[in-house]
Parts: C-alpha cells; sequence; structure tokens
C-alpha cells in the first residue's frame, strides 16, 4: 500500500478523494503534509507530518574536490536533495512500527488532511490538528503520546 489520498468537497459540494502516490501528484508548492493514520480493525488513529524532500550531504569525490578554486577552505561535502520515504511512511509511534514489522500495513489507511508549503507551517498545522482532536485526552483513540515533546498524554490521567 503505497497510497495516501485526500478527501476534498469539489464545486458540486460533493467530497471526493485524491489519491497521491507520486511527487508529480502534489502542487508545486508542497513542502509536506500533516497526515492521519488510522489502524481500521481498532480505529485508534495517528496524527503527524511528512516532508517530502530531506536534504542530504554527501561527501565530495576527489575530482569535485580538485575543482574547487579559490582562497579559503574548500567544502568537502555537499547538498543533495533527495525525495523522503513518505511513501512507505505509516508514522513515528512505536505501536505502529511494531505492527508495520508484523506485515500488517494492510489494516492501515493514510489520509493526508493538510498540505503545507514550508516548514514552518507544517509544524503549526501539525499542532493544530493535534490540539483540535484532542489526541492527549483521549489515548484510547490516538497511538499519539506529546505534542512537541512538552504536553504528554500522563500529565491527562
Amino acid at each position: 500500500m503505497d497510497k495516501w489520498f485526500s478527501k476534498t468537497i469539489g464545486d458540486s459540494g460533493l467530497r471526493t478523494k485524491k489519491y497521491f502516490s507520486s511527487l508529480g501528484d502534489f502542487p508545486q508548492d508542497t513542502f509536506g503534509f500533516v497526515y492521519v493514520v488510522t489502524h481500521r480493525p481498532t480505529g485508534v488513529a495517528y496524527i503527524g507530518k511528512k516532508v517530502l524532500y530531506h536534504n542530504v550531504k554527501k561527501k565530495l569525490t576527489k575530482k569535485e574536490l580538485a575543482e574547487q578554486t579559490g582562497p579559503g577552505r574548500k567544502s568537502a561535502t555537499k547538498v543533495v536533495v533527495k525525495e523522503s520515504d513518505w511513501k512507505t511512511y505509516f508514522g513515528s509511534a512505536k505501536p505502529i512500527i511494531e505492527l508495520i514489522k508484523g506485515g500488517k500495513q494492510e489494516e492501515f489507511t493514510r489520509e493526508i488532511l493538510q498540505l503545507v508549503p514550508n516548514k514552518k507551517l507544517l509544524t503549526y498545522y501539525e499542532c493544530k490538528y493535534l490540539f483540535e482532536y484532542s489526541v492527549l485526552e483521549n489515548p484510547k483513540g490516538y497511538f499519539n503520546d506529546n505534542i512537541l515533546g512538552k504536553f504528554y498524554t500522563k500529565d491527562f490521567s
């Protein structure tokens, strides 16, 4: 299962699903998205965020190092933009990871809640949905156990 979907309301007022299976399916300015992954047998969900690209530092080859000219210290690395693992990602919660390792990916639905154009808004919208859905106050309904590493489920017990 390597598809994500997003529910939208069209001009006619009807709800439709849009599927995302490649980078070309996203609008040009999309940096990442906020998502909800739901375990269908239990109804327990996880809300998180995912970026579409990562910056990776790579060592320069001998040829690239030799091509550097000019005064000062020469850089030994370059930054390469690489597609993230968004197609196969289900979340970082330990119970989800255990279920996926057990081969239960088909038991999950993956829905995109919001497409986001930059890193700051990605964190903002993730927090917005986490608070809006009261994930910490409803530990039986969500795998999420903290928000920003500051607010925890145990704070509400």
